[in-house]
């Protein structure tokens, strides 16, 4: 049995897993590579964020005095400003996300928000900054990328509140999202990416435009891949409810077809943009599939 955790959607044995990997950027975020955990800018913010402890090689003269006499340990202040990676995750919460067939335990919205809380841990582990975009035809919930325990805290009830809502509308909302994202960040998208696969492109090449760095979680039932379904006559929409009635073996070799353009489609664009894509299937434990991607990312950053 997982070991228990405040939060629906933090395994403290997953967590214990993975706790020597890191999500690091590979590409610039604010003018250095994420995992320096140094400023990128000169100077500090005002808005303070947390106290982390002292360690050999950073300026004393930001040490909090005052918390040695209370704690009898050196601690320096931390501002927001001195993060070196900002994170959005941003989760497709719309209707197909809901799916879940007969042969698995999680819905892809539910598989989703495991992987989107165990790398808002993993990115508080390494002091640095996660974020959570909900949406589905558009933004319905925006926290911006902080540091600390209490931040963290409102990130995972976030998820927990989040249930599947209306139809997608990918392509649009991530333009709108690269315009209003003001500083270059780590951008990590988790979704069925159910929506036309040239707008889609073009939407998540407009992030790279705006020099974030873009990981594409493409989150798949093994039904949607596999299309096991050879005794039905009917298909349902689960986002608009319209009904399709076709022999199932023709219907089958189409649908089969069809998804293979689409991922290649994405795939292929994704990888002239340089940006980092991968399937996930909800048949595959959650931290077994984090893992490898990041023990795979990890090494290329070496």
């Amino acid at each position: 049995m997982p070991t228990a955790t405040p939060y629906k959607y933090l395994d403290a044995d997953a967590l214990s897993r993975l706790k020597n990997l890191s999500l690091a950027a590979r590409q610039v975020v604010e003018g250095y590579f994420a995992g320096l955990h140094k400023s990128p800018h000169k100077g500090f913010s005002i808005e303070f964020a947390e106290h982390r402890e002292y360690t050999p090689g950073v300026d004393p003269r930001h040490i909090d005095w005052r918390v040695l006499g209370r704690r009898d340990k050196l601690y320096v202040k931390q501002y927001e400003e001195e993060t070196s990676l900002r994170c959005y995750l941003l989760l497709d919460k719309s209707a197909s996300m809901g799916y879940k067939s007969d042969a698995v335990a999680l819905t892809k919205l539910q598989y989703a928000s495991f992987l989107a809380a165990t790398l808002a841990y993993l990115i508080a582990g390494q002091h640095d900054a996660a974020g959570l975009i909900t949406h589905d035809t558009a933004v319905r919930d925006r926290i911006p990328p902080r540091q600390g325990a209490g931040h963290l805290r409102g990130l995972m009830e976030k998820l927990e509140q989040t249930d599947p809502g209306g139809e997608t509308g990918l392509a649009a909302t991530f333009h709108q999202l690269a315009e209003s994202l003001k500083r270059r960040s780590l951008v990590v998208i988790l979704s069925d990416l159910f929506d036309d696969p040239a707008e889609l492109v073009g939407a998540l090449k407009h992030f790279r435009h705006k020099k974030h760095e873009v990981i594409v979680f493409q989150v798949l039932d093994p039904a949607e891949v596999d299309f096991p379904f050879d005794d039905i006559t009917r298909i349902e929409d689960m986002e608009n409810r319209r009904e399709v009635t076709s022999d199932p073996r023709a219907f089958r070799r189409a649908y089969l077809d069809e998804l293979a353009r689409f991922l290649e489609t994405i795939q292929s664009g994704c990888r002239t943009a340089q940006i980092d894509y991968v399937v996930a299937q909800t048949d595959q434990r959650f931290d077994l599939f984090l893992g490898t991607y990041l023990a795979r990312r990890q090494a290329l950053t070496t």
